[in-house]
């Protein structure tokens, strides 16, 4: 097994040692077909990162000491004028299969909120995708979860790396992981497992008052897209759902497309999550394919019987729960 070391203050000769994430895996070939270790030693890497080739374990000493930052944005100009848009913002492209992400910290610097837009630390696309111990920091659109929607809502929507490529929907695992955001933090149209996550809704933002003297919303935690023939959406399993956000004035979810699933397992809510759970997007018509679902959710934010989830979501009996077990919805991942 080939085994790479990457160390920012490199002071030898060993030909498997570099001093950024990206030369290590460039020294990869594209064609990868064995197992290839990168050890990142501590530090701070300012880089952006496109990682496309298989079977690497990219694994750093704590997710504390190997920091990944950069800050490209949404609002961004590019040199033609245009706007960079939010699949061109990532700081952390994983573009292959087979592919471990363990004891890193990924996250997408730019601020403030109001200036940035969307934001992406971690654009993950590919099957068989392992994210362990890992921490997820931005705002907006923190964790994309590709592929791309077959197709986007405006001209231009999906500039970026994969907006001609091939839908292909693959299997994402991640595994005590601390993800946060504010507004549609994890995206996409992955069949994705989180399992012991902590799923962070920040307040990154004062909004002004609604004229009703309701709090606002501040927040969705997920933004679906799962495609209609897809068998699972996302599943969050034993998650803890957390904030420094006002009392319910944030949702678990709203559907980026229509055939969104999301299904939380034993999962703990806290007083951030609004009453009724998930939100339409105000799209009524697809209140009719969407699929939200909650089993032995506790916390101030669970429902508790009170009845107070939107009408369209489900409250899983014992046997129904059992369809979302990790074995069921990842089938013959490869750890």
């Amino acid at each position: 097994m080939l085994k790479l070391t990457v160390m920012q203050n490199k002071n030898d000769t060993n030909p498997n040692t570099f001093s950024t994430i990206s030369e290590a895996i460039s020294h990869v070939p594209k064609d990868n077909s064995e197992p290839v270790t990168i050890v990142v030693t501590p530090g701070i890497y300012h880089e952006k990162i496109t990682l496309d080739r298989p079977y690497i374990h990219l694994i750093g000493s704590s997710a504390d000491e190997c920091i990944i930052t950069y800050g490209d944005y949404a609002r961004d100009l590019m040199p033609d004028g245009s706007k960079r848009g939010t699949f061109r913002s990532y700081t952390f492209l994983l573009d292959a299969d087979y592919v471990t992400l363990e004891n890193l910290t990924i996250r997408n610097s730019a601020s403030p909120r109001s200036k940035a837009g969307q934001a992406v630390a971690l654009y993950a696309d590919g099957d068989n995708l392992f994210i362990k111990s890992c921490r997820l920091e931005s705002y907006q659109d923190t964790l994309f979860t590709g592929p791309l929607p077959p197709a986007p809502m405006q001209i231009g929507g999906f500039t970026g790396p994969k907006e001609f490529a091939e839908r292909r929907v693959g299997r994402q695992y991640y595994k005590d992981c601390y993800i946060c955001g504010d507004v549609d933090f994890i995206f996409g149209s992955a069949i994705a497992y989180f399992e012991t996550c902590e799923i962070a809704s920040v307040f990154s933002e004062e909004l002004p008052e609604n004229p009703d003297g309701s709090t606002p919303i501040y927040g969705y935690a997920t933004a679906a897209s799962t495609p209609e023939d897809s068998p699972y959406g996302y599943v969050f399993d034993r998650c803890r759902f957390t904030s420094t956000c006002p009392r319910q004035s944030v949702y678990l979810g709203r559907p980026w497309r229509d055939y969104a699933q999301t299904v939380l397992l034993n999962c703990y809510l806290d007083e951030h999550i609004h009453p009724e759970g998930f939100h339409d997007w105000n799209k009524p018509d697809a209140r009719k394919t969407i699929f939200y679902a909650e089993y032995n959710s506790t916390g101030p934010g669970a429902d508790n019987g009170m009845g107070n989830r939107a009408d369209f979501v489900h409250i899983l009996s014992d046997e129904e729960a059992l369809r979302y077990t990790k074995d069921r919805v990842l089938g013959n991942f490869v750890i």
